[in-house]
């Protein structure tokens, strides 16, 4: 199991076992968004996806979510993982299930109902 898989186990753990055991009286867990925007370089469409990511995050998840940025030019090999076949595309890894949307993130509509955060 890769090393970045353990660590995510071991934090939902962490946050399981911390929570209080009375649910009626635990305010509700707050989910945090993670989200992996593949590029190919620094191209204007690259620049423009994660530009437009950034906006609509800090409109819709102010303070929720991190956003990791992998440059296949540099680690191409991370593309087989989420089976990437275009870019720019975004991957909702958290919460689960796993969603990808690929293009410039231009169309907030189709990011929001992409990443299920607006109903279809």
């Amino acid at each position: 199991m890769p090393a970045k898989e353990r660590k995510r186990k071991a934090a939902r753990r962490s946050a399981r076992e911390s929570q209080p055991t009375d649910r009626s009286a635990a305010p509700e867990p707050v989910e945090v968004w993670n989200l992996r925007l593949y590029i190919a370089g620094q191209t204007p469409r690259a620049v423009a996806a994660l530009e437009n990511l950034q906006r609509i995050c800090d409109v819709h998840l102010a303070g929720l979510y991190t956003i990791e940025v992998v440059d296949l030019l540099k680690n191409p090999q991370l593309a087989r993982g989420d089976q990437i076949l275009a870019v720019p595309t975004l991957v909702r890894k958290l919460p689960e299930p796993v969603r990808k949307i690929i293009g410039d993130l231009s169309n907030e509509d189709r990011v929001l109902v992409g990443l299920d955060l607006r109903p279809r």
